[in-house]
């Protein structure tokens, strides 16, 4: 094993790019259902009285290093009701590289990894062959029960110290799986590639027991191994467009049975082409009885309520919005409580690839009582320079300002009554506009304005205390029913490094291994548009994820702002600085807010200074050796720190676990060195990852 791992790292990076056809045979079966198998989203709707299904699949695919799979189905047929996600899904299992480190998308730890033997036990299990071509059968063995290891057998052969075959079995995403992967033979040009692969899985959910297996073929037309390093410094092509674009004919789709009987590596069973028949008769029988028209209309309904629904409206565009029963759109936090959303999107593409994006969202907090909404609106006009123009609108988050109270009490002599003047809560009617566009790949420049209209949540009486007495000329000045900013906008965001692809004219921005650095300035004008203060706002950015491999990454984030130049700036609200009182993806926040900390805060400080690191990593904390915490993907621990006036600092330290179906973690929060507060945070994520 010192040997395979020695080599491992050489061998995983040996091809540089390939060209194969894809075939794959997938056969479902249904052992238990219950009405809770239509909430699981990844799945498909039954056929009444089947329980068994088949699929076929050909595809071109193209592979370049470093792990980039293009993937263009060329031919598809079964019995399946629709391509879902659950199908596309287990595409992952086909795209291996068995000398990784990791598998699956980097959630599992691999045997073959350089620290293998930190989690693994290795038994030689037998040696086959000749003594001048040994290969040795090696089993590996999870030292601790944990779904992030796998355990199983390799044969390895004893000249190269290259894997001819590999077994692994485990869990991932609530699948029971076994995975077989027979590579190419030695000295053979696929010699370290796979050629065919043996899937099984096992999935159990609430009840609900479904058995699958897959068979996948790989035929290799071309084959590129990696080139000896030249010693002169090469400029780096950040251009990965021949990488992720596979040029197929669309007019050579095939769903015929004569297509697929041609090309398929192993002919059907018995049971297989038994499948198709029963589909057949089943397909004849629909259209001399067809299905009425109650159940249509209630399987809609069903459809409505528990999944991802699509409309397409031929020219005008398609309509898709999540379901209303989702769990994934709940979350409850130590600082915000419970809350739901809920999303519709229309997407319409012009040609040139121009796109138009409209995204309404509603959602609603039960700890505050608030109800949210949003229109977001995006129009790609210029989609190889990433030239759009933004527009949004809505209803913010409440705002608090305590600057307006101080105003009015600072008359003389109190003229009016303060209970029955309600000024420290505001909502907030927004409307923004924006133009973006990339000047030279990863450097954006935004340009555009922002205004709103704050009115108080409770109505109030202006009631002189001493009504004979006349009212000083700027007393009633003091007092607005609404309070109104307008400010032209500027952002400048650069990511250096960046690695894109072109999809035919739209350009596609993937990463960069350096930090995306932004500067936000804003200037509010008073007079325009009945603007009644005026103001300057400067935000600066440094946001950074470094990927450590072996499941590890770093996330580290600060950034500063400031008011400056303000002149009856009732209101602070900074657009990097801010709370989200509606649910949001857990890695779409990670390490870059505070959890605990009161919203006030956000509004109270016309300066800031902050920082956030993360650490995630798995077996960190948790041994991994109990019975419930064998489910825990990851680990992660927070330190985040804030310096406002009055808040000098404020420090939040916490910890989390990621598992499949949710998120958890919980945090401590101090203010100037002193123990404030302790509180949670949980979002659910299944099959969400």
């Amino acid at each position: 094993m010192t040997f395979v791992m020695n080599f491992a790292p050489f061998y995983e990076k040996i091809v540089q790019e390939y060209h194969a056809k894809l075939y794959i045979k997938g056969k479902l079966y249904i052992k238990k259902k219950n009405v809770m198998f239509r909430y699981l989203p990844t799945l498909f709707r039954l056929k009444k009285g089947v329980r068994e299904y088949i699929a076929e699949s050909s595809s071109d695919l193209h592979y370049t290093a470093p792990r980039i799979y293009d993937q263009k189905v060329k031919a598809i047929m079964g019995t399946l009701p629709g391509s879902g996600r659950f199908e596309r899904e287990m595409l992952e299992y086909f795209n291996v590289n068995i000398y990784s480190s990791t598998l699956l998308n980097d959630r599992l730890m691999s045997p073959l990894a350089k620290n293998g033997k930190k989690y693994y036990r290795y038994q030689l299990d037998s040696i086959i062959g000749e003594p001048d071509n040994l290969r040795y059968k090696i089993r590996f063995i999870p030292k601790s029960k944990s779904d992030q290891l796998v355990g199983g057998y390799m044969i390895v052969n004893a000249n190269v110290w290259s894997v001819r075959e590999i077994r692994f079995s485990g869990r991932s995403k609530l699948i029971l799986f076994e995975n077989f992967i027979k590579m190419g033979n030695v000295g053979e040009e696929n010699e370290f590639l796979p050629t065919c692969y043996e899937f099984k899985m096992h999935f159990i959910f609430m009840g609900n027991v479904i058995d699958g297996s897959y068979l996948a073929s790989l035929n290799y037309n071309s084959i590129r191994l990696q080139e000896k390093k030249k010693h002169l410094r090469e400029k780096k092509n950040y251009n990965l467009t021949e990488s992720y674009t596979l040029v197929c004919d669309t007019n050579s789709f095939h769903t015929d049975s004569v297509y697929f009987d041609s090309i398929r590596p192993v002919p059907l069973t018995p049971v297989e082409k038994s499948l198709y028949k029963d589909h057949a008769l089943r397909r004849d029988t629909l259209t001399v009885r067809p299905i009425s028209k109650g159940r249509v209309f209630w399987g809609e309904i069903g459809d409505f309520l528990i999944s991802d629904y699509n409309v397409n409206l031929s020219w005008m565009g398609n309509v898709r919005f999540s379901p209303i029963i989702n769990p994934l759109l709940f979350s409850f936090g130590g600082s915000n409580g419970m809350s739901y959303r809920q999303d519709f999107k229309y997407n319409r593409l012009f040609s040139g690839d121009k796109l138009l994006r409209i995204i309404p969202r509603v959602g609603y907090n039960f700890t505050r009582k608030e109800f949210y909404w949003s229109v977001n609106t995006d129009f790609d006009y210029w989609p190889q320079k990433r030239a759009a123009l933004h527009m949004n609108f809505g209803n913010g988050n409440r705002i608090y300002s305590s600057d307006v109270l101080d105003e009015l009490k600072a008359l003389p002599d109190s003229l009016f009554d303060f209970d029955q003047i309600h000024l420290d809560y505001f909502s907030d009617l927004f409307f923004n506009v924006r133009h973006s566009i990339e000047l030279l790949n990863g450097l954006e420049l935004s340009v555009g304005f922002s205004a709103h209209r704050r009115t108080p949540i409770q109505s109030s009486k202006l009631v002189p205390i001493k009504p004979e007495e006349p009212l000083p000329p700027d007393a009633m000045d003091k007092f607005k029913k609404a309070y109104i900013s307008f400010a032209p906008r500027m952002r400048v965001e650069w990511t250096p490094g960046m690695y894109y692809y072109m999809n035919g004219k739209r350009k596609v921005n993937l990463r960069s291994n350096y930090p995306t650095f932004s500067v936000d300035w804003e200037r509010g004008i008073k007079g325009v548009f009945k603007s009644t203060g005026q103001y300057e706002r400067v935000e600066l950015d440094l946001q950074h994820k470094i990927h450590l491999g072996l499941m590890r990454n770093i996330y580290y984030r600060f950034g500063t702002g400031a008011f400056t130049n303000s002149d009856e700036l009732y209101f602070v609200d900074f657009n990097n600085f801010s709370r989200n009182n509606l649910p949001v993806g857990w890695n779409d926040e990670i390490g870059g807010v505070f959890q605990l900390l009161d919203g006030r805060w956000y509004n109270s400080s016309r300066n800031y200074v902050r920082a956030h690191f993360t650490y995630e990593a798995p077996f960190l904390l948790i041994p991994h050796l109990m019975k419930y915490t064998r489910y825990v993907q990851n680990e992660r621990l927070y330190i985040s720190a804030l310096r406002v006036p009055h808040l000098n600092p404020y420090l939040e330290i916490g910890y989390g676990i990621g598992t499949h179906i949710f998120d958890f973690g919980v945090f401590v929060g101090t203010e100037n060195f002193k123990y404030s507060k302790i509180g949670c945070k949980f979002t659910f994520e299944l099959f969400n990852r």
